[in-house]
């Protein structure tokens, strides 16, 4: 048997016209979109295994998205020198690899991961997004108050169950550790929210976001996002804020490649993560 190897992937894309990362029968998504212009460089089944770090949903960027895949030892050697301008040159304009990295054969881009980091960017500017980041910039109809924005983030740190957050899975659990959550004002005036965790459940970014926006514009109290913590099932109360805004920013994995397995068994045993923004 041929000896393969496996190459890390840092991705970006514009997430407007695709639906979503996972493959998808007769939809463009960036898995699809990859895998098709790898086939045409390399041959067709010649690399296998494509997993990625957090599976974003239709309309959803990213500029630090990580995938994994495997490759015979003897084509990666072959092509490691211009597979990256190669694929720049067959990838659509709103889809880049940007680093390709052979790892150890037990690095894995999902379960290996420490957490992930993704931005959410709003203007409250009364005449709404600029026309060149309309693509990944909400535009909020009232004034928001990043004081009031940031006590309701407060509540939201730390480890709970976030059912009123999310589109619960069977058999998937709603408990996360969210590590980071703040908002800050960019100096060109967009507000842009940070939420880091060791994981997410699919449309939690976007159902804080949501959550912390009304509370944000003074029409839920600052404490109301964190007091919806203690319900057991997704709140109807909660709009989902637009994919457009999101774009998922950084994977964090350990320092240390020997423990790329050791992380991938802990978080395996923990919970199986499901569709991510």
């Amino acid at each position: 048997m041929d000896e393969r190897i496996r190459l890390r992937l840092d991705v970006s894309y514009d997430g407007t016209d695709f639906s979503g990362w996972a493959p998808q029968p007769e939809r463009r998504t960036v898995a699809g979109v990859l895998m098709q212009t790898l086939d045409l460089v390399l041959g067709a089944g010649t690399a296998t295994g494509l997993t990625v770090a957090g599976r974003t949903d239709a309309g959803v960027h990213a500029t630090g998205q990580v995938c994994h895949l495997d490759l015979p030892a003897a084509v990666w050697r072959e092509h490691e020198g211009r597979l990256l301008r190669r694929l720049a040159r067959l990838l659509p304009p709103d889809a880049r690899v940007r680093a390709m990295t052979e790892v150890p054969a037990d690095f894995d881009a999902r379960f290996s991961a420490t957490f992930r980091r993704y931005e959410y960017r709003v203007t409250d500017a009364p005449w709404g997004a600029e026309p060149l980041r309309r693509r990944d910039t909400l535009a909020w109809p009232k004034p928001l108050n990043p004081a009031a924005l940031n006590a309701s983030a407060a509540g939201l740190v730390g480890e709970h169950d976030f059912a009123a957050y999310c589109r619960r899975k069977e058999n998937a659990t709603t408990l996360r550790e969210v590590t980071r959550l703040d908002w800050r004002r960019d100096p060109d005036g967009i507000l842009v929210a940070t939420v880091q965790a060791d994981a997410f459940c699919q449309n939690m970014v976007r159902s804080l976001v949501g959550a912390m926006l009304v509370a944000g514009d003074g029409r839920r109290p600052v404490q109301w996002p964190a007091g919806l913590l203690t319900r057991r099932e997704r709140s109807s109360e909660v709009t989902v804020a637009p994919a457009h805004g999101l774009a998922l920013v950084e994977v964090g994995y350990p320092a240390d490649p020997a423990e790329y397995a050791r992380r991938a068994e802990e978080t395996r045993r923990l919970r199986v993560p499901v569709a991510e923004g």
